[in-house]
Protein backbone atom coordinates (compact mmCIF):
# COMPACT_ATOMS: atom_id res chain seq x y z
CA UNK A 1 0.00 0.00 0.00
CA UNK A 2 1.40 3.38 -1.00
CA UNK A 3 1.99 6.07 1.58
CA UNK A 4 -1.22 8.18 1.78
CA UNK A 5 0.50 11.17 3.37
CA UNK A 6 0.75 14.16 1.01
CA UNK A 7 4.08 15.83 0.56
CA UNK A 8 4.64 19.40 1.66
CA UNK A 9 6.44 21.99 -0.45
CA UNK A 10 7.48 25.62 -0.08
CA UNK A 11 6.98 27.75 -3.19
CA UNK A 12 8.95 30.97 -3.39
CA UNK A 13 7.84 34.36 -4.62
CA UNK A 14 10.15 33.96 -7.60
CA UNK A 15 8.36 30.75 -8.60
CA UNK A 16 4.95 32.37 -8.09
CA UNK A 17 5.96 35.33 -10.25
CA UNK A 18 7.26 33.07 -13.01
CA UNK A 19 4.00 31.12 -13.19
CA UNK A 20 1.73 34.18 -13.15
CA UNK A 21 3.75 36.45 -15.44
CA UNK A 22 2.00 37.46 -18.69
CA UNK A 23 -1.06 35.26 -18.08
CA UNK A 24 -3.51 38.07 -17.42
CA UNK A 25 -6.38 36.76 -19.55
CA UNK A 26 -6.11 33.22 -18.20
CA UNK A 27 -6.10 34.47 -14.62
CA UNK A 28 -9.07 36.74 -15.28
CA UNK A 29 -10.97 33.67 -16.50
CA UNK A 30 -9.81 31.73 -13.44
CA UNK A 31 -11.05 34.44 -11.07
CA UNK A 32 -14.37 34.59 -12.91
CA UNK A 33 -14.72 30.81 -12.55
CA UNK A 34 -14.04 31.13 -8.81
CA UNK A 35 -16.69 33.85 -8.50
CA UNK A 36 -19.17 31.60 -10.28
CA UNK A 37 -18.37 28.69 -7.97
CA UNK A 38 -18.84 30.99 -5.00
CA UNK A 39 -22.10 32.40 -6.33
CA UNK A 40 -23.46 28.91 -6.97
CA UNK A 41 -22.62 27.77 -3.43
CA UNK A 42 -19.66 25.49 -4.23
CA UNK A 43 -17.30 27.24 -1.81
CA UNK A 44 -16.91 27.85 1.90
CA UNK A 45 -15.73 31.35 2.73
CA UNK A 46 -16.15 32.17 6.44
CA UNK A 47 -15.48 35.63 7.86
CA UNK A 48 -11.95 36.94 7.78
CA UNK A 49 -10.20 37.22 11.13
CA UNK A 50 -8.36 40.41 12.06
CA UNK A 51 -5.37 40.45 14.38
CA UNK A 52 -4.90 44.03 15.57
CA UNK A 53 -2.33 45.66 17.83
CA UNK A 54 -3.24 48.29 20.47
CA UNK A 55 0.21 49.85 20.23
CA UNK A 56 0.02 50.04 16.40
CA UNK A 57 -3.64 50.53 15.40
CA UNK A 58 -2.92 51.19 11.73
CA UNK A 59 -1.39 47.73 11.27
CA UNK A 60 -3.13 44.37 11.12
CA UNK A 61 -2.73 40.75 10.07
CA UNK A 62 -5.73 39.02 8.51
CA UNK A 63 -6.55 35.33 8.17
CA UNK A 64 -8.75 34.39 5.21
CA UNK A 65 -9.77 30.71 5.48
CA UNK A 66 -11.67 29.20 2.56
CA UNK A 67 -12.50 26.10 0.55
CA UNK A 68 -13.17 25.84 -3.18
CA UNK A 69 -14.91 22.95 -4.89
CA UNK A 70 -15.37 22.27 -8.57
CA UNK A 71 -12.30 21.68 -10.71
CA UNK A 72 -10.14 23.68 -8.28
CA UNK A 73 -10.72 21.42 -5.27
CA UNK A 74 -8.61 22.76 -2.41
CA UNK A 75 -8.86 24.11 1.13
CA UNK A 76 -6.55 26.68 2.66
CA UNK A 77 -5.90 29.99 4.34
CA UNK A 78 -4.18 33.24 3.44
CA UNK A 79 -2.31 35.03 6.24
CA UNK A 80 -1.69 38.60 5.09
CA UNK A 81 -0.26 41.53 7.02
CA UNK A 82 -0.67 45.23 6.35
CA UNK A 83 1.87 47.48 8.06
CA UNK A 84 1.64 50.93 6.43
CA UNK A 85 4.86 52.14 8.08
CA UNK A 86 6.74 49.68 5.88
CA UNK A 87 6.50 52.17 3.03
CA UNK A 88 8.76 54.56 4.95
CA UNK A 89 11.11 51.63 5.56
CA UNK A 90 11.45 51.16 1.82
CA UNK A 91 9.58 47.84 1.66
CA UNK A 92 6.00 47.06 0.55
CA UNK A 93 3.17 47.62 3.00
CA UNK A 94 1.77 44.09 2.68
CA UNK A 95 3.29 40.63 2.99
CA UNK A 96 1.56 37.28 2.89
CA UNK A 97 1.74 33.51 2.79
CA UNK A 98 -0.86 31.07 1.50
CA UNK A 99 -1.31 27.56 2.93
CA UNK A 100 -2.97 24.96 0.71
CA UNK A 101 -4.58 21.88 2.27
CA UNK A 102 -5.32 18.62 0.50
CA UNK A 103 -9.05 18.26 -0.11
CA UNK A 104 -9.20 14.59 0.93
CA UNK A 105 -6.87 14.36 3.92
CA UNK A 106 -6.76 17.96 5.12
CA UNK A 107 -2.96 17.79 5.26
CA UNK A 108 -1.14 20.98 4.29
CA UNK A 109 0.51 20.44 0.92
CA UNK A 110 2.16 23.81 0.29
CA UNK A 111 3.16 27.13 1.76
CA UNK A 112 3.73 29.80 -0.84
CA UNK A 113 4.63 33.46 -0.90
CA UNK A 114 1.30 35.19 -1.45
CA UNK A 115 1.69 38.95 -1.78
CA UNK A 116 1.90 38.42 -5.55
CA UNK A 117 -1.05 36.02 -5.51
CA UNK A 118 -3.05 38.52 -3.47
CA UNK A 119 -2.21 41.37 -5.84
CA UNK A 120 -3.04 39.25 -8.88
CA UNK A 121 -6.42 38.10 -7.60
CA UNK A 122 -7.26 41.68 -6.55
CA UNK A 123 -6.26 43.09 -9.92
CA UNK A 124 -8.03 40.35 -11.86
CA UNK A 125 -11.16 40.91 -9.77
CA UNK A 126 -11.03 44.64 -10.49
CA UNK A 127 -10.48 44.14 -14.23
CA UNK A 128 -13.29 41.57 -14.33
CA UNK A 129 -15.64 43.99 -12.58
CA UNK A 130 -14.63 46.81 -14.94
CA UNK A 131 -15.61 44.60 -17.86
CA UNK A 132 -18.94 43.34 -16.52
CA UNK A 133 -20.06 46.63 -14.97
CA UNK A 134 -19.58 48.58 -18.21
CA UNK A 135 -21.20 46.16 -20.65
CA UNK A 136 -24.40 48.22 -20.71
CA UNK A 137 -22.66 51.59 -20.35
CA UNK A 138 -20.31 53.69 -22.45
CA UNK A 139 -16.86 52.13 -22.05
CA UNK A 140 -14.55 54.43 -20.04
CA UNK A 141 -11.76 56.22 -21.88
CA UNK A 142 -10.11 58.01 -18.94
CA UNK A 143 -8.95 56.06 -15.91
CA UNK A 144 -7.73 57.60 -12.67
CA UNK A 145 -5.77 56.02 -9.82
CA UNK A 146 -6.03 57.39 -6.29
CA UNK A 147 -3.20 55.66 -4.46
CA UNK A 148 -0.23 54.42 -6.46
CA UNK A 149 1.22 51.39 -4.72
CA UNK A 150 1.61 47.76 -5.74
CA UNK A 151 -2.13 47.11 -6.08
CA UNK A 152 -2.61 50.13 -8.37
CA UNK A 153 0.23 48.89 -10.59
CA UNK A 154 -1.25 45.40 -10.81
CA UNK A 155 -4.73 46.74 -11.59
CA UNK A 156 -3.34 48.87 -14.40
CA UNK A 157 -1.39 45.86 -15.69
CA UNK A 158 -4.49 43.67 -15.69
CA UNK A 159 -6.67 46.28 -17.34
CA UNK A 160 -4.07 46.67 -20.10
CA UNK A 161 -3.51 42.92 -20.33
CA UNK A 162 -7.20 42.17 -20.82
CA UNK A 163 -7.91 44.59 -23.65
CA UNK A 164 -8.38 47.99 -22.05
CA UNK A 165 -6.73 51.10 -23.47
CA UNK A 166 -7.23 54.66 -22.34
CA UNK A 167 -6.87 58.11 -23.85
CA UNK A 168 -5.70 59.40 -20.50
CA UNK A 169 -4.44 57.99 -17.21
CA UNK A 170 -4.88 60.22 -14.17
CA UNK A 171 -2.84 59.92 -10.98
CA UNK A 172 -3.27 61.31 -7.49
CA UNK A 173 -1.23 60.35 -4.44
CA UNK A 174 -0.50 62.19 -1.22
CA UNK A 175 3.19 61.53 -1.92
CA UNK A 176 4.49 63.47 -4.93
CA UNK A 177 7.38 61.01 -5.11
CA UNK A 178 5.05 58.02 -5.38
CA UNK A 179 2.86 59.81 -7.94
CA UNK A 180 5.92 60.55 -10.07
CA UNK A 181 7.09 56.95 -9.80
CA UNK A 182 3.71 55.63 -10.91
CA UNK A 183 3.66 58.14 -13.77
CA UNK A 184 6.99 56.76 -14.98
CA UNK A 185 5.64 53.23 -14.82
CA UNK A 186 2.48 54.08 -16.81
CA UNK A 187 4.47 56.01 -19.39
CA UNK A 188 6.69 52.97 -19.90
CA UNK A 189 3.59 50.99 -20.95
CA UNK A 190 2.57 53.54 -23.58
CA UNK A 191 -1.00 53.70 -22.27
CA UNK A 192 -2.30 57.16 -23.23
CA UNK A 193 -1.40 60.55 -21.82
CA UNK A 194 -0.51 60.57 -18.13
CA UNK A 195 -1.65 63.42 -15.88
CA UNK A 196 -0.77 63.94 -12.21
CA UNK A 197 -3.69 65.72 -10.54
CA UNK A 198 -3.37 68.20 -7.71
CA UNK A 199 -6.33 66.78 -5.80
CA UNK A 200 -8.59 63.75 -5.60
CA UNK A 201 -11.49 66.00 -6.62
CA UNK A 202 -9.78 67.02 -9.85
CA UNK A 203 -9.00 63.40 -10.72
CA UNK A 204 -12.50 62.08 -9.98
CA UNK A 205 -14.19 64.79 -12.04
CA UNK A 206 -11.84 64.17 -14.98
CA UNK A 207 -12.18 60.37 -15.15
CA UNK A 208 -14.97 57.95 -16.05
CA UNK A 209 -13.20 55.00 -14.39
CA UNK A 210 -11.76 55.68 -10.92
CA UNK A 211 -9.63 53.22 -8.95
CA UNK A 212 -9.16 53.67 -5.21
CA UNK A 213 -6.11 51.75 -4.00
CA UNK A 214 -5.12 53.60 -0.85
CA UNK A 215 -4.35 52.68 2.75
CA UNK A 216 -7.10 54.96 4.10
CA UNK A 217 -8.63 53.76 7.36
CA UNK A 218 -11.66 56.02 7.21
CA UNK A 219 -13.57 58.03 4.59
CA UNK A 220 -11.86 61.05 3.08
CA UNK A 221 -14.05 61.50 -0.01
CA UNK A 222 -17.28 63.08 1.22
CA UNK A 223 -18.87 65.08 -1.61
CA UNK A 224 -21.34 63.17 -3.83
CA UNK A 225 -21.33 65.96 -6.42
CA UNK A 226 -17.84 64.90 -7.51
CA UNK A 227 -19.47 61.81 -9.03
CA UNK A 228 -22.32 63.52 -10.89
CA UNK A 229 -20.82 62.43 -14.24
CA UNK A 230 -21.64 58.82 -13.24
CA UNK A 231 -18.23 57.13 -13.36
CA UNK A 232 -17.48 53.50 -12.56
CA UNK A 233 -15.56 53.41 -9.28
CA UNK A 234 -13.46 50.39 -8.34
CA UNK A 235 -13.34 50.96 -4.59
CA UNK A 236 -10.64 48.38 -3.93
CA UNK A 237 -9.38 49.94 -0.70
CA UNK A 238 -12.93 49.92 0.72
CA UNK A 239 -12.77 52.80 3.21
CA UNK A 240 -12.32 55.94 1.12
CA UNK A 241 -15.95 56.95 0.53
CA UNK A 242 -18.33 58.51 3.03
CA UNK A 243 -21.83 57.04 3.48
CA UNK A 244 -23.25 60.04 1.62
CA UNK A 245 -21.15 59.21 -1.43
CA UNK A 246 -21.94 55.50 -1.24
CA UNK A 247 -25.67 56.18 -1.02
CA UNK A 248 -25.58 58.47 -4.05
CA UNK A 249 -24.75 55.62 -6.44
CA UNK A 250 -25.38 52.03 -7.44
CA UNK A 251 -23.49 49.63 -5.20
CA UNK A 252 -22.14 46.22 -6.18
CA UNK A 253 -20.01 44.06 -3.88
CA UNK A 254 -18.24 40.72 -4.17
CA UNK A 255 -19.98 39.23 -1.12
CA UNK A 256 -22.58 41.01 0.97
CA UNK A 257 -21.75 39.54 4.38
CA UNK A 258 -18.03 40.08 3.96
CA UNK A 259 -18.28 43.67 2.76
CA UNK A 260 -20.69 44.85 5.42
CA UNK A 261 -18.27 44.67 8.31
CA UNK A 262 -15.01 46.11 9.66
CA UNK A 263 -16.18 49.70 9.04
CA UNK A 264 -15.87 49.56 5.28
CA UNK A 265 -17.63 52.40 3.50
CA UNK A 266 -20.60 50.18 2.66
CA UNK A 267 -20.71 49.02 6.30
CA UNK A 268 -20.84 52.65 7.44
CA UNK A 269 -23.59 53.28 4.90
CA UNK A 270 -25.55 50.37 6.32
CA UNK A 271 -25.18 51.83 9.81
CA UNK A 272 -26.32 55.23 8.57
CA UNK A 273 -29.35 53.83 6.73
CA UNK A 274 -30.27 51.08 9.15
CA UNK A 275 -30.69 48.61 6.30
CA UNK A 276 -28.96 47.11 3.25
CA UNK A 277 -31.45 48.16 0.61
CA UNK A 278 -28.89 50.48 -1.02
CA UNK A 279 -26.97 47.42 -2.25
CA UNK A 280 -27.95 46.33 -5.76
CA UNK A 281 -26.26 42.94 -5.44
CA UNK A 282 -23.03 41.11 -6.12
CA UNK A 283 -20.76 40.84 -9.13
CA UNK A 284 -22.09 37.29 -9.56
CA UNK A 285 -25.60 38.75 -9.77
CA UNK A 286 -24.43 41.06 -12.55
CA UNK A 287 -22.69 38.22 -14.40
CA UNK A 288 -25.81 36.06 -14.27
CA UNK A 289 -28.17 38.86 -15.30
CA UNK A 290 -29.98 38.97 -11.96
CA UNK A 291 -29.06 42.65 -11.55
CA UNK A 292 -29.32 45.39 -14.16
CA UNK A 293 -27.32 48.58 -13.62
CA UNK A 294 -28.80 52.02 -14.34
CA UNK A 295 -26.77 54.31 -16.57
CA UNK A 296 -27.75 57.51 -14.77
CA UNK A 297 -25.91 56.92 -11.48
CA UNK A 298 -22.30 56.30 -10.50
CA UNK A 299 -21.48 52.63 -9.92
CA UNK A 300 -19.35 51.69 -6.92
CA UNK A 301 -17.76 48.23 -6.84
CA UNK A 302 -16.51 47.33 -3.36
CA UNK A 303 -14.66 43.99 -3.24
CA UNK A 304 -13.77 42.87 0.28
CA UNK A 305 -11.49 40.23 -1.22
CA UNK A 306 -12.49 36.59 -0.97
CA UNK A 307 -10.18 33.85 0.20
CA UNK A 308 -11.61 31.59 -2.49
CA UNK A 309 -9.92 33.78 -5.10
CA UNK A 310 -6.54 33.38 -3.40
CA UNK A 311 -7.03 29.62 -3.31
CA UNK A 312 -7.98 29.49 -6.98
CA UNK A 313 -4.84 31.38 -8.02
CA UNK A 314 -2.65 29.55 -5.49
CA UNK A 315 -3.82 26.11 -6.61
CA UNK A 316 -3.06 27.09 -10.20
CA UNK A 317 0.48 28.07 -9.16
CA UNK A 318 0.91 24.82 -7.25
CA UNK A 319 -0.25 22.73 -10.20
CA UNK A 320 1.93 24.60 -12.68
CA UNK A 321 5.06 24.33 -10.52
CA UNK A 322 4.37 20.61 -10.13
CA UNK A 323 3.75 20.17 -13.85
CA UNK A 324 7.10 21.81 -14.58
CA UNK A 325 8.84 19.39 -12.20
CA UNK A 326 9.95 22.22 -9.91
CA UNK A 327 7.98 21.28 -6.81
CA UNK A 328 10.55 20.59 -4.08
CA UNK A 329 9.01 18.72 -1.12
CA UNK A 330 10.38 19.43 2.35
CA UNK A 331 11.85 16.15 3.53
CA UNK A 332 10.56 14.82 6.86
CA UNK A 333 8.13 17.72 7.23
CA UNK A 334 5.50 15.28 8.49
CA UNK A 335 6.81 13.18 11.35
CA UNK A 336 5.53 10.49 13.76
CA UNK A 337 2.62 9.50 11.57
CA UNK A 338 2.02 6.07 13.11
CA UNK A 339 -0.78 5.90 15.61
CA UNK A 340 1.14 3.93 18.20
CA UNK A 341 4.62 4.88 17.10
CA UNK A 342 7.35 2.68 15.65
CA UNK A 343 9.28 0.17 17.70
Amino acid sequence: MSDPTPTFAVISGAQVHEVLRDRDKHLLDLVEAAYRLHGSGDTVNPPSYFLRFPEDPSSRIIALPASVGGDIGVHGVKWISSFPANVQRGIPRASAVLILNDQETGYPIACMESSIISAVRTAASAALAADWLTRDRVRPTKVGFIGTGLIARYIHTYLAGTGWSFDEVGIFDLSPEHAAGFKGYVESTGDGDVVIHESAEDLIKACDLVVFATVAGEPHITDPTWFEHNPLVLHVSLRDLSPEVVLSGTNVVDDVEHCLKANTSVHLAEQAEGNREFLSGTLFDVMTGAVQLPADKPVFFSPFGLGVLDLAVGKFVYDEVGRAGDLAPVEDFFFDLHRYGKR
